[in-house]
């Protein structure tokens, strides 16, 4: 029989919620997936504790929350650094920690990117809405009342695993490099990309985008040069996706993040490449960040080298 765990939040910082993939197959009902921002930041923490890849965690954003352990736990804290401590001492992000029950895990404000995942060996444990256990904040579904975290909620765990459980692992900064690599984000040609000028899209490429204040889990809204929206003033609404690079009439571009709506009447010059999608979920308000076009075969051919990548042989290190 599995032993149940839970971990207390006492507080529970700027926007934390419970995250796993996603849900998918829902766009028909209006409900777009959510689900983790970095999910390369999710997986790599599961990894760390031999959970599946999309197991639910706490995904915390630009500062983190307080948590008591009621139990015995292995976790694993990955994504950016919120300076964690485990009752007043230092420990690291990218690597298994086991902790004793009582313990509490505090979390300030961000030293770098957006979103720190707080993984836990078995996954946490609420009841699947639509297959998938990820809040959608807009949407108010899932996770714990389909709404961010708030102190006192108790939440379970069903950890795998004897404590302590073989060596240490930690993710390999060889894999961290790339995976988090600096530099522009690549995107490829959207549906409406030809009906934006040549220089239009040249000027995209090449030029710096500030993140907005006012950008959220639905969507990042950038400033920066003008792109205009060429000869198009309506267009008849349709589906959009995740990473959809839309227009509107001020020509201040939006990337359609992971709570983006299922659809949109805006014109798209660009997607960004879904091996691209986990590094949006680290952009903060006031970064500035720059495009790059690749064509379909580049950014297939990118996921594809992310996918080796991320394979845990080639990702994780043992320490004894």
């Amino acid at each position: 029989m599995a032993r149940i765990c839970s971990l207390s939040v006492i507080s529970p910082g700027f926007l934390s919620t419970v995250q796993d993939f996603g849900r998918f197959h829902c766009a028909h009902w209006g409900i777009s997936p959510a689900g983790a921002a970095d999910p390369v930041a999710l997986r790599l923490g599961n990894s760390l504790l031999g959970n599946p890849p999309g197991a639910p965690a706490i995904e915390m954003t630009l500062t983190g929350g307080s948590f008591r352990f009621d139990s015995d736990l292995s976790i694993a804290l990955a994504g950016s650094d919120f300076g964690p401590t485990l009752d007043s001492t230092v420990i690291p992000i990218w690597q298994t920690i086991f902790v004793k029950s009582g313990q509490v895990l505090r979390c300030g404000p961000t030293k770098s990117g957006a979103r720190c995942y707080l993984c836990v060996d078995g996954g946490i444990n609420v009841s699947p809405i639509l297959s998938s256990s990820s809040t959608h904040v807009l949407n108010s579904l899932g996770g714990i009342g389909g709404r961010p975290l708030i102190a006192g909620d108790v939440l379970g765990c069903a950890p795998h695993h004897i404590l302590p459980h073989g060596n240490l692992l930690t993710v390999k900064e060889s894999a961290l490099r790339p995976l988090y690599r600096c530099g522009a984000f690549r995107i490829t040609p959207g549906l409406q990309s030809d009906l934006f000028s040549l220089d239009t899209r040249a000027l995209l490429s090449s030029s710096p985008y500030i993140v907005k204040e006012e950008s959220n889990r639905m969507g990042l809204r950038l400033s920066g040069p003008s792109l205009g929206s060429g000869i198009i003033k309506e267009m008849t609404t349709e589906g959009v996706s995740l990473g959809a690079v839309q227009v509107p009439p001020d020509g201040q571009p939006i990337v359609l993040f992971v709570e983006h709506p299922t659809t949109g009447g805006y014109p798209k010059i660009a997607n960004v490449a879904l091996a691209d999608i986990h590094r949006l979920g680290q952009c903060r308000p006031r970064d500035t960040i720059r495009f790059q076009f690749v064509t379909h075969e580049e950014a297939f051919f990118l996921l594809t080298k992310q996918e080796r990548l991320l394979a845990p042989d080639q990702c994780l290190l043992s320490t004894p």
